[in-house]
């Protein structure tokens, strides 16, 4: 090997290092308990998919917080919204809003101070997240898989890194206004499916809705519940 092929490793081997070093220190410096910062709502708008669009689910997020005792704290619904693809009307498109972009930097902690995630990162691989820790504002558990009714589906609209979908398909009841036609992306709290399949443990997509009502809504497993979490 040459002793520039073996500057290049040992430089390689130096980062590689560094950043483990790095995650493992921040991990460190998290503390394990805190004030709420993340809860599912212990219920939804009512009207099935249709949230008021971002600003009602926002809105619904604070005053369920602000219940709680924590509206102190500025509150954001975890869902995405599309973009649209350019078009005469807007030749540069118009942006997706992606639900990771929307809640801060973490760390986050339930409603029994318990830590669910330390940040970004750790919240979309190696979360904390399950039926034993996703709770409502209140502290309550959410009924998942195995209970009556099952309400573990919860409306994200999202892919599994938190980011919105092509605008081709609807996946966030046309962008959370629509109580009636359309579809949403949902997550499983419980991290719980009929199959032990990797869709089924996922806490943020793992199938769409039937539909964008209500009823259409508790027939897959759901009834208008989503998360929300502390941007501060």
């Amino acid at each position: 090997m040459t002793k520039r092929r073996m500057s290049v490793l040992a430089t390689v081997c130096t980062a590689a290092a560094a950043a483990t070093l790095l995650g493992a220190c921040s991990s460190m410096t998290t503390p394990s308990s805190g004030p709420m910062s993340f809860f599912v709502t212990s219920a939804g708008s009512g009207k099935g998919g249709d949230l008021g669009g971002l600003a009602g689910a926002d809105a619904h997020c604070q005053q369920l917080a602000s219940s709680a005792g924590a509206g102190a704290k500025t509150w954001r619904a975890y869902l995405s919204a599309p973009g649209q693809f350019p078009s005469q009307a807007s030749p540069q498109g118009v942006a997706s809003i992606n639900a990771r972009d929307r809640i801060g930097k973490g760390p986050w902690f339930n409603a029994k101070g318990t830590l669910v995630a330390a940040n970004l990162d750790q919240l979309h691989s190696g979360n904390m997240l399950a039926k034993d820790t996703a709770l409502d504002e209140k502290g309550n558990l959410v009924k998942g898989r195995g209970d009556q009714p099952n309400e573990h589906d919860i409306l994200t609209g999202s892919r599994d890194d938190g980011t919105a979908f092509a605008p081709a398909t609807d996946t966030t009841c046309k962008a959370w206004t629509s109580s009636s036609e359309g579809s949403a992306v949902v997550g499983h709290h419980d991290r719980m499916a009929p199959l032990p399949e990797n869709w089924g443990k996922s806490w943020n997509f793992s199938h769409q809705s039937a539909g964008c009502s209500q009823a259409d809504l508790v027939k897959t497993g759901g009834s208008g519940r989503f998360y929300c979490f502390a941007t501060n």
